[in-house]
């Protein structure tokens, strides 16, 4: 007899239908998987053999084939273990499954016959609704996330026997409904908040130009003078993410198995903070089957690099796609795979190795070479790609033991909603932000009168700057004037974008 059950394989951040077709015919009793499986899917005929003994269910006692198709696509995970139990119990049985007809099935089995969850929930979902299915069913720990989706039905089941008895029609579940507007409105958190930074004017200043532009961002300074602080409280200030982006968000976060039935749906802008000891891989996204890295679980978010010239220069230099294009591209063996990865870099680093150079408290023990070797482990070409460099000096004990509280996060976040709707009527149908800017757009967007351009020709001399600077000067000052605003551009905006060049100086050491 043969049984088909539909469902899905992941590839990068999306998922590809596949029919599991199980036959059972005359021959010496055995299991054999087809179909390009991994070694994972190999081993769920053990897995899957016992789960239906403990389920109190009959095993085929005749020669059974289980073929995953398409066939030139590899089938990776223990996802497939509930559609090939339930198939060979339908083929055991006899029995026919008349909601399987358009129904994807997704889960893993433990040998108990309890089902565990999966990852990538959500772009199975998604599948299953473009195919014109009718029903997804999942883990019950993975049917929230999956519920966000409209147009199809999501069931959550918990056991094989439960998974089985709802598709021959004998027992009822009903669907889960979520509402993925509820959860956008909960989007902000006020664990953390700006007015809680005593001191760091210039800082905040620059951080507000950053969000309001979608720039990147580098803080520099000594040990303890806040950097760090201040990076964690940057998602307070961005703007809410709108429902397009929360999904896709949290497509990237399914595949990676980041949620769980308590957090299944990215309903606030991530925050990502890799350690520097992190691989080439585990920034950018790799494998033998591609897969996500913090680049692309940062999208929509903060990608958050402390103590940036620890880092392998290589690890580094593989940012320079990401955070040009906002996607990153990974060929392997297995193919090539975009990830989306527009992502805001803030990182953070000490003004030489000791972490006290131009400190007025404390003595610095770093040699020039000393200095010099550190600040070249950060590449020219990766800082043109950094906006805004600002210094974060350490904090006195008068602005510390002050009882004044600092300007709360939701004012910030209102000044920076007002900016980026103004660039949202510029730019139209293009990404909303100034950093974002096709180059094409520069000369019309950043016009500059007489005084305003002689300012930037002697920075562009005497800093010896790129051309990509000069364009990220232009861009932040844009920022700058729609933060305050205007719409010429003034040789004061034009003067504080180029104090936001502090790497740029000849001045370092």
């Amino acid at each position: 007899m043969l049984t088909r059950v539909f469902s899905a394989a992941l590839q990068g951040v999306d998922a590809v239908p596949v029919e599991v077709e199980v036959n059972t015919g005359s021959g010496n009793p055995s299991v054999i998987v087809v179909g390009l499986p991994d070694a994972a899917v190999r081993e769920s005929k053990d897995r899957v053999a016992t789960a239906i003994s403990n389920s109190a269910f009959r095993w085929p006692r005749e020669r059974t084939t289980i073929n995953l198709a398409p066939a030139d696509i590899k089938k990776e995970g223990p996802s497939f273990d509930l559609p090939i139990a339930l198939g060979m119990i339908a083929a055991a049985e006899r029995a026919e499954l008349p909601r399987l007809e358009r129904c994807f099935v997704a889960g893993e089995l433990a040998l108990t016959g309890e089902i565990r969850p999966v990852k990538g929930a959500l772009p199975i979902a998604v599948e299953a609704r473009a195919r014109g299915m009718k029903a997804v069913v999942l883990p019950l720990q993975n049917a929230p996330e999956a519920a966000i989706v409209d147009g199809v039905d999501v069931y959550g089941v918990s056991t094989l026997r439960e998974a089985y008895e709802f598709l021959s029609r004998r027992r009822e579940i009903a669907p889960l409904r979520g509402d993925a507007a509820s959860l956008l409105a909960t989007g902000f958190s006020d664990e953390l908040d700006f007015s809680e930074v005593k001191g760091q004017h210039q800082v905040k200043r620059a951080i507000e130009v950053a969000v309001a532009g979608g720039h990147n961002l580098l803080l520099i300074g000594p040990p303890g003078s806040g950097k760090s602080m201040l990076a964690k409280r940057i998602p307070t200030v961005l703007p809410p993410m709108s429902l397009d982006e929360a999904i896709e968000t949290t497509r990237i976060h399914s595949v990676c198995g980041l949620l769980n039935a308590s957090h299944a749906f990215v309903s606030t802008r991530p925050f990502r903070s890799p350690h520097h000891t992190i691989s080439d891989v585990g920034l950018l996204g790799g494998s033998t089957n591609p897969t996500p890295g913090e680049v692309s679980i940062a999208h929509n978010g903060v990608l958050f690099l402390d103590e940036l010239p620890e880092f392998k220069r290589s690890t580094l230099e593989v940012m320079r796609q990401p955070l040009e294009d906002g996607t990153v591209t990974i060929s392997r063996a297995a193919g090539t795979m975009t990830f989306p990865a527009g992502f805001m870099l803030v990182a953070a680093m000490n003004p030489c190795p000791c972490g006290y150079f131009g400190d007025p408290q404390r003595e610095c023990r770093c040699s020039p070479a000393q200095i010099e070797r550190y600040r070249n482990r950060i590449s020219g070409p990766l800082l043109d790609r950094i906006d805004i460099h600002v210094e974060a000096p350490a904090v006195v004990f008068k602005e510390l033991s002050g009882g004044i509280a600092g300007e709360p996060s939701s004012a910030i976040r209102e000044r920076v909603l007002k900016a980026r709707a103004v660039q949202q009527r510029r730019f139209a149908s293009t990404p909303p932000v100034n950093a974002r800017m096709a180059h094409k757009r520069i000369k019309e967007c950043c016009a500059l009168d007489a005084e305003s351009t002689e300012m930037l020709r002697h920075a562009m001399e005497d800093l010896h700057l790129s051309a990509r600077a000069y364009d990220r000067i232009l861009k932040v000052s844009r920022t700058i004037a729609d933060l305050a605003g205007s719409e010429p551009i003034t040789s004061e905006h034009i003067g504080e974008a180029i104090q936001y060049r502090t790497l740029d100086r000849r001045l370092w050491v």
